[in-house]
């Protein structure tokens, strides 16, 4: 049995008040230091979203994720342009190369080099695959400018994704903490599964 204090729910004001400030900041974060799992964040947020009655709950945080995540990856593309135009570098840059491996890096080079800013969308979608795209855009010298327009229809994909979870597991049980756990174990699931199937792919044979 799940204890009261669990399954209790603060009134929908309350939600609301302190949960899209609570998002928006989280996500920014978690942006400019990806070890904040903002994709069960967003799931989490949307759970929550489809049990409430009042209008909008739902497209309030698309909105807010979606603009907290662009916020952030432009925040520190520019602090990446900047340790980049720097003799020294900086903690930021530095920061960005430690989490692109060199395989990651040359993968996300070659896919900007065919296929341009667009494929900022698919590195948002792809777990782990967002830094070495960055990373690859700063080695190019790409505008900030430019990085903005494609990071814009990469952060609304990413949020409709993570969102669409949240709703899968909001709509599927009636508590919404259950939703909840649902949600985090799809997105946790979701974030390793690559990391997995290339410890598999690359195992030696029996």
């Amino acid at each position: 049995m799940i204890p009261d204090a669990v399954t209790q729910i603060p009134p929908e004001g309350t939600q609301q008040a302190l949960g899209y400030p609570s998002l928006f900041l989280l996500v920014v974060i978690g942006a400019l230091v990806p070890v904040v799992p903002t994709g069960a964040l967003v799931s989490s947020a949307a759970v929550v979203a489809v049990h409430q009655t009042a209008p909008f709950s739902l497209l309030l945080v698309f909105g807010v994720a979606a603009f907290a995540a662009f916020l952030g990856d432009v925040a520190l593309y520019w602090l990446g342009r900047r340790g980049m135009r720097s003799k020294n570098g900086s903690r930021w840059l530095a920061a960005i190369r430690d989490r692109a491996p060199e395989e990651r890096l040359a993968q996300a080079q070659a896919k900007l080099k065919d296929h341009g800013v667009m494929v900022l969308v698919l590195s948002r979608l792809v777990p782990a695959g967002r830094i070495p795209v960055m990373l690859a855009c700063l080695m190019a010298k790409m505008p900030l400018r430019q990085f903005a327009r494609g990071d814009i229809p990469a952060c609304l994909a990413w949020a409709v994704t993570y969102q669409l979870i949240g709703i899968l597991g909001g709509s599927l049980f009636k508590e919404p903490w259950e939703g909840v756990a649902v949600a985090v174990v799809l997105t946790v699931l979701i974030s390793v599964a690559p990391s997995v199937w290339r410890k598999v792919r690359g195992a030696p044979a029996h």
